[in-house]
């Protein structure tokens, strides 16, 4: 029997109201997929590269990580340089360290685009940041020869195609 995934949310608190909607998604997700987590708050998405990284080094009971926040765009270049680094952070967190993480911070230009992509009855990006972290937590599983959701289908589907 597999066990469940155990996921930790890192949620960028800057925009609260945009943050809940993100993490609703993410857990709506997590609920269905059968998977545990922990929640953590940090003050910005800056920061969720460096909670992440401390997490990793500090325990290993997590299989994967979901960077929740939201960048809207202001007056000056701190957007652009907000944006790079929190994404640069995680992706060399993600191939350097191998860890498994889902990437649902939102980078857009305004209130609205950042409400449309993170309520959860319509882009739901925190759902499609917890999807892509349990599909790179079910490869490395399956790399590491273990039993899990995707090989269940694989041997399903291998069946099926003998079985015709």
């Amino acid at each position: 029997m597999n066990r469940p995934h155990h996921i930790l949310l890192v949620e960028a608190a800057y925009y609260t109201h945009i943050a809940d909607h993100l993490r609703k998604g993410a857990e709506r997700a997590l609920v269905s997929a059968g998977a545990t987590h922990e929640v953590v708050s940090v003050p910005g998405a800056f920061e969720i590269p460096a909670a992440i990284g401390m997490v990793a080094r500090a325990t290993d009971r997590f299989d994967g990580f979901v960077a929740l926040g939201c960048v809207i765009r202001g007056e000056t270049t701190h957007y652009d340089h907000i944006c790079a680094e929190s994404a640069r952070g995680l992706q060399d967190l993600a191939v350097r360290d191998g860890l498994a993480i889902g990437y649902g911070i939102l980078t857009v230009e305004n209130e609205a685009q950042a409400l449309a992509r993170a309520a959860a009855e319509r882009r739901d990006k925190g759902g499609e940041a917890v999807r892509a972290c349990l599909a790179l937590v079910d490869l490395k599983r399956r790399l590491a020869g273990e039993e899990n959701e995707y090989t269940d289908r694989a041997a399903a589907r291998q069946s099926a195609a003998g079985s015709t």
